[in-house]
């Protein structure tokens, strides 16, 4: 039997699609950087969006990411302009930036494990 999706997934999943275009073609802030949209999630009225984004700017500086997050959130409300013409909502929800910081931690228990792989010396023997 197939998945069922709610209103506000559809909603979301929409949102996002539209949003990850709109930053990378009509965002200007040179503040923003290489910003993707992760995910959205939306209240159960509509009325609240929170969208988590990934800034790719090479490195993890927290004075960069901190920027790039600010400079979206000034532009929540060209954005949501934005999204109001393109969807046909009656409710257009207001938009909340978040920095999703999954791809950082994810990379960083990757390397832990990695570590504890090399550093095990009965995983060789194991191995086979």
């Amino acid at each position: 039997m197939a998945q069922e999706y709610s209103r506000t997934q559809r909603v979301a999943d929409q949102i996002q699609r539209e949003l990850a275009a709109l930053i990378q073609r009509e965002v200007k802030d040179p503040r923003v950087g290489m910003a993707t949209v992760s995910a959205v999630e939306v209240s159960r009225d509509l009325s609240h969006a929170k969208v988590f984004v990934t800034i790719l700017n090479g490195g993890e500086d927290t004075q960069e990411i901190t920027e790039s997050v600010k400079a979206l959130n000034n532009a929540s409300g060209f954005l949501r302009s934005q999204l109001g013409q393109r969807m046909k909502l009656r409710i257009v929800p207001t938009l909340r930036f978040h920095f999703d910081d999954s791809l950082s931690r994810g990379n960083y228990l990757s390397n832990l494990i990695d570590q504890a792989r090399a550093s095990d010396p009965e995983q060789d023997t194991n191995a086979e």
